[in-house]
C-alpha cells in the first residue's frame, strides 16, 4: 500500500505497480479500480484498463495530481499480462510468404515508377526519392518519412 506523494515516487517506484490490479483513491470520495497499464512519467497520471465480459476494453486515466493512494489488489497472471500488453497493438497482419511479399513490393514499385516517382529497392525495403522508406507488407501505413508532404502524397498515391 502507498499513501501520499504518488507523484513524488517517480518511475523507478511506479514500475512496481504496472501490470497489477490496483485501487486508486483520488479526491474525497473517488475510487478507481483496474489494471495499471502505464504511468505517464511527466504528470504521474495512471492509465487503468478493465476487460469487459463481452471482450471489449475500457480505459480510464486518473490524473496524477489527484492520486491520494494506490493499493495493489492482485498480480496479473500470464494471460492477463499478455492481454494488457497486446490490447493496444494494431491487429496482427497475417503472415505473408516471401513470394507474396515480393509480388507486393514489385506492384508498389511499379505503381510508383508509373507515376514517375524515383524508387529503388534496398533489400526488403523500397526507398522513395531518398527520403521515404516503405517496409513489408508495403501498405500506406508501412511508409516512413520525416517529410510530411512526401509521406502524404505517396500514401495517397498508394490508396487511390
Amino acid at each position: 500500500m502507498m499513501h501520499c506523494g504518488w507523484s513524488l515516487l517517480g518511475p523507478l517506484q511506479w514500475i512496481h505497480y504496472v501490470n497489477k490490479q490496483v485501487k486508486v483513491k483520488a479526491g474525497k470520495d473517488e475510487e478507481h479500480r483496474g489494471w495499471l497499464l502505464t504511468v505517464d512519467p511527466v504528470s504521474a497520471s495512471l492509465v487503468l484498463v478493465d476487460f469487459r465480459e463481452e471482450g471489449g476494453v475500457s480505459v480510464q486515466v486518473v490524473m496524477g495530481h489527484a492520486v491520494e493512494e494506490v493499493e495493489v489488489l492482485q498480480e496479473a497472471d500470464e494471460e492477463t499480462a499478455e492481454r494488457l500488453q497486446t490490447s493496444f497493438l494494431p491487429p496482427r497482419t497475417r503472415m505473408m510468404d516471401s513470394e507474396e511479399l515480393r509480388r507486393r513490393r514489385g506492384a508498389v514499385r511499379g505503381l510508383l515508377e508509373k507515376n514517375r516517382v524515383p524508387v529503388e529497392e534496398e533489400g526488403e525495403e523500397l526507398k522513395v526519392a531518398g527520403v521515404l522508406i516503405i517496409t513489408a507488407p508495403y501498405r500506406p501505413e508501412d511508409c516512413c518519412s520525416s517529410n510530411q508532404i512526401i509521406l502524404d502524397r505517396i500514401q495517397k498515391l498508394m490508396t487511390d
